[in-house]
């Protein structure tokens, strides 16, 4: 079954809205895309309005930016230390806006959205 973004069909009551609109395309949904911590593999899709848009499925290495020298550097993720969208995504290796990377020269905080940017940024936190 399609996973729709449109209203829901109940009230907060538990009633019923009228059925004044039947499904469409605009209101499509999908899947989020868990950014997993292995070989880099990106995906591009074709997304409304006929645009591209790129999906980062695992990833090896992260752009850190060091603000003290304030220059990007690209290093090799070693782990995943904390993620505050869901703990259980730092046993599963899954990489999200806001995960804390352990890498060669500090832990760094992800800035960018690697399941819809197809890139992972990051900042150096420590």
């Amino acid at each position: 079954m399609a996973i729709s973004q449109a209203r829901s069909r109940r009230k907060p009551s538990g009633g019923r809205y009228k059925n004044a609109f039947s499904k469409k395309k605009q209101n499509l949904g999908r899947m989020p895309v868990h950014t997993k911590l292995g070989k880099h593999i990106l995906k591009t899709m074709r997304i409304r309005g006929n645009n591209m848009q790129s999906m980062l499925l695992s990833a090896e290495t992260a752009n850190v930016y060091n603000p003290k020298t304030k220059k990007y550097q690209i290093v090799k993720i070693e782990t995943i230390v904390d993620n505050p969208a869901n703990r259980h995504f730092i046993r599963r290796s899954i990489i999200t806006k806001g995960a804390v990377l352990k890498t060669p020269i500090g832990k760094a905080r992800v800035t960018s959205r690697p399941g819809q940017e197809g890139t992972l940024n990051a900042v150096l936190i420590e």
